[in-house]
């Protein structure tokens, strides 16, 4: 019974037996079956990209934006529902002028992530509320110590640190191919720039 979710899925503030929250695993699934949305740290910026698929031979190509600006510093790409997306944007837009009214600066990348995983979080702990279907990949800039950072927020709620990461139905492969930039090492020296790094995401992107 609790395998299937049957009787345990009504609600995101209930446990199955062996310790679930189907809810929050159902949002999950929302976004593996979504378009892709990558992201990827460089020596001078973050480069965020996302598969945006055609629904409509009519759509306009600059319709249904899933990359936007949400501070001078900062930015985000969504995949998932794009309209649980747009909720998490103006939210992280909101917190972001929040921080400058109160500190007179810029928020730092990971306060700022906290702040939004914090938000997605508290949608998973009340029966009257669903969770965010909705992966969110937030890059920013962090004037004070002069670094990029680049963060994943799950619809669970949970956010890390990433120097490159995937959502979306092809964030396996995406991976795979990030996996061969040795992103991760970076006194090697090896680090590509973000002119290489748009031209290595155009690749991985069209290559899905």
């Amino acid at each position: 019974m609790a395998s299937s979710g049957s009787g345990y899925d009504y609600s995101s503030s209930t446990f199955s037996p062996d310790g679930r929250i189907f809810q929050v695993e159902y949002a999950g699934k929302a976004v593996e079956n979504a378009g892709t949305a990558i992201g990827l740290k460089c020596r001078d910026g973050v480069v965020l990209c996302v598969e945006k698929p055609l629904l409509n031979k009519m759509l306009l190509p600059n319709s249904s934006r899933r990359i936007h600006t949400v501070d001078t510093n900062s930015g985000m790409a969504v995949t998932g529902f794009i309209s649980d997306g747009r909720q998490i944007i103006n939210r992280t837009r909101d917190e972001a002028a929040n921080y400058f009214d109160t500190y007179g600066s810029r928020a730092p990348s990971g306060v700022l992530a906290d702040r939004v995983a914090g938000y997605v979080h508290y949608f998973t702990l009340h029966g009257a509320l669903r969770p965010f279907g909705v992966a969110a990949l937030l890059a920013s800039y962090d004037p004070e110590i002069k670094e990029h950072s680049l963060h994943m927020i799950e619809p669970s709620g949970v956010s890390y640190q990433y120097f490159g990461c995937a959502a979306g139905k092809g964030r396996q492969p995406a991976k795979t191919e990030m996996e061969k930039l040795n992103l991760n090492k970076p006194e090697t020296g090896e680090i590509i720039s973000v002119r290489d790094g748009v031209k290595k995401l155009a690749r991985i992107i069209h290559a899905l």
